[in-house]
């Protein structure tokens, strides 16, 4: 007991003065407008946050996100083929794929991947 006494309170001191030390080189630190300010995405927070906003870049990041999530299910789904069988295999995969061209030919026939009318 003695032994979890002692290493909390290390660990305890330690962190405290970290903070401390911390505390005291951020103060000397220049303060000026634009080091105080947040930064998002390179736009300026202190316009009207009611500013036009992009919707092809919208469609394009959701698209970006579908297939990123695509790749997520799919690798798991190779390393299962060890387990299932083939034939079984081929056809969820296939499944998966086909819906997924689908989408992207549904989406290049409506014109929601041209960025510019």
């Amino acid at each position: 007991m003695m032994k979890v006494t002692i290493a909390v309170m290390t660990a305890l001191t330690i962190s405290m003065a970290l903070m401390m030390v911390c505390t005291i080189i951020s103060k000397s630190s220049i303060m000026d407008r634009e080091k105080m300010s947040p930064f998002e995405c390179g736009f300026d927070p202190i316009d009207s946050p009611r500013a036009p906003f992009s919707v092809q870049f919208f469609l394009i990041a959701v698209l970006f996100l579908i297939f990123d999530i695509e790749i997520a299910i799919i690798l798991p789904i190779i390393i299962t083929m060890k387990w299932t069988m083939t034939s079984v295999w081929i056809g969820t995969i296939l499944t998966f794929i086909v819906i997924l061209i689908t989408g992207l030919y549904y989406e290049w026939k409506n014109g929601m991947l041209e960025w510019s009318k």
